[in-house]
């Protein structure tokens, strides 16, 4: 489990964005509303939840800092 800063990754965020999986079940309309990730994964979702709960984005806070 990470905790403090996140590192950005160009990589990881584009591919992400252009992965097989999510065209799939964004184009057959599988997605569930938002909300519904522990209906999907519950797995995932617990990891997930802990993890923004103890790391930070270095961009959100260069946004706040800048305001």
């Amino acid at each position: 489990m990470k905790f403090g800063m996140r590192k950005p990754s160009l990589k990881k965020r584009v591919s992400a964005r252009t992965s097989l999986k999510r065209q799939v079940v964004h184009r057959a309309g599988l997605k569930a509303p938002k909300g519904y990730g522990w209906l999907r994964s519950p797995k995932k979702y617990a990891y997930n939840k802990v993890y923004r709960k103890t790391s930070f984005d270095i961009f959100k806070l260069l946004k706040k800092l800048f305001k």
